[in-house]
């Protein structure tokens, strides 16, 4: 589809609306007028195939006594609904998150619940109505909202986060700015730790002069545990901070040892990620992932012993998978019964390979191994308890965390719901100072490569300095 608009900022939320209803040959031109409280939305459509235009208006008022950032808000959600009312309607379809792009469904709807938009056991009817979002997402949405009991709004208390963008293989769905340990010399490794160390450095004495309390930590990537013993060891020597919830990346089994486990129990680590994405071996080999189940049972069963809470990890839509092969993978995991399971929808960005291999993709059976999914772990005693979604994700879905016995992690809910202050360390790490008074969110982020972030670690800590003055 191609999107011309007379209004250049709402160009690229057009776009990736209209995308979200696939590959179609229309021309759709958007053109507003404004006059005092009243915007008019004219929409021309052409099909390219068929050789008819059609033409849509609609209205709206738009109070002037708001604020700018207020007008921006509503503008853009009306022109979007306008959109999607088009498109559903032309296409004889409907999206199961209705007009909402972006990443956090659930903090537009706590945003939505805190202006008094309307009572939080009237949300998900909110969001039908408002956003066209589907039943089952609206749902979904709700009941998330109830799970999330942790959150605590205070400019002090804030969140680490240490990224470590290494490992062991790059996998084909794989986006994210990280590097196959095996093509760096150690000398490249120790430097970046190096670095790294420099940054915490740096860190701890801001936490000492804002008085700031460490909430949880979270070391990611990236798969940190694909480092050895010793240098694994120099990482987790580097948080001194007392936490309850501290939880460190090891998502490839293969990179799990006993020592390894034994050093994160030693340094106060709680969590731990081991993410299998599915338990058929055909498809992990076509992926690019080179563990086996067996790998994967026994690092969690060692895990289990030492006492830590474990998350994994799963993918609906993974190349060569049907929904018999997902539900075989879902059954694997009850039998497991790990503290938190999240699932992820498959998102084909364009800095991954699979990008370029679009004919080994199946969107068929996706919606169904999602819904799957959801209600095979709800009936067996999990709960979903935080939600975002990515662009490029098959059929515009959504990953979603799921937990059990309380075993939330609180890291992951501050992050996507914004409500706390996060300290990044490292190559690609962001921070994200929350304002929760003034409601302003602000955003720093380090070099995102390697060598980059080696060169650049004197400004990038001046940088850290200034940003937390």
């Amino acid at each position: 589809m191609v999107i011309k608009t007379n209004e250049p900022s709402l160009e690229l939320d057009l776009i990736d609306l209209a995308n979200l209803f696939g590959q179609h040959n229309l021309e759709i031109e958007h053109n507003a007028q404004k006059t005092s409280g009243k915007v008019q939305n004219y929409f021309t459509v052409k099909d390219s195939d068929n050789g008819f235009i059609q033409s849509f208006s609609f209205s709206y008022d738009l109070d002037e006594n708001l604020s700018d950032l207020e007008k921006k808000s509503i503008t853009k959600k009306m022109v979007k609904n306008h959109l999607y009312q088009i498109l559903s309607k032309l296409l004889k379809t409907s999206l199961p998150w209705g007009s909402l792009t972006g990443v956090r469904p659930t903090k537009l709807a706590r945003d939505m619940i805190e202006k008094g938009q309307t009572k939080e056991y009237l949300v998900a009817e909110a969001l039908e109505k408002e956003f066209y979002l589907s039943a089952e997402k609206a749902k979904l949405v709700a009941n998330i909202l109830k799970n999330q009991k942790c959150i605590i709004r205070n400019d002090n208390l804030v969140d680490l986060y240490i990224n470590i963008p290494l490992c062991p293989t790059r996998c084909l769905y794989c986006s994210f700015i990280s590097h196959q340990i095996s093509t760096l010399k150690e000398s490249e490794i120790d430097e970046y730790l190096d670095c790294l160390e420099k940054e915490f450095d740096e860190v701890k004495k801001i936490v000492a002069e804002k008085a700031y309390i460490i909430r949880t930590v979270y070391i990611g990537g990236g798969t940190p545990s694909v480092l050895d013993e010793k240098r694994f060891e120099r990482l987790l020597k580097m948080v001194s901070f007392a936490v309850n919830e501290f939880t460190v990346e090891c998502g490839r089994a293969d990179t799990i040892t006993e020592q390894k486990l034994e050093l994160m129990k030693k340094y106060g680590v709680s969590r731990i990620s081991i993410n299998p994405q599915s338990f058929c071996q055909a498809t992990l080999k076509r992926i690019g992932r080179a563990v086996t189940n067996s790998q994967v049972f026994e690092a969690y069963s060692k895990a289990l012993e030492k006492g830590f809470v474990v998350n994994m990890d799963f993918i609906a839509g993974l190349p060569g998978e049907r929904k018999a092969t997902f539900k075989k993978t879902m059954q694997t995991a009850l039998e497991l019964y790990p503290h938190n399971i999240t699932i992820h929808t498959l998102s084909v960005k364009n800095g991954a390979e699979l990008r370029w291999q679009q004919e080994i993709l199946n969107e068929k059976d996706v919606e169904a191994m999602v819904s799957l999914a959801e209600n095979i772990l709800v009936e067996n005693g999990y709960k979903p308890y935080y939600l975002y979604r990515q662009k490029n994700q098959l059929k515009g879905l959504e990953n979603v965390g799921y937990f059990r016995d309380e075993h939330v992690c609180v890291f992951n809910i501050d992050s996507m719901e914004e409500t706390n202050t996060i300290i990044g360390v490292g190559a690609g790490a962001m921070s994200k100072r929350v304002f929760n008074i003034e409601k302003k969110i602000e955003r720093q982020h380090n070099d995102k490569f390697l060598r980059d972030y080696c060169q650049k670690i004197e400004k990038i800590i001046e940088d850290k300095r200034k940003f937390f003055k």
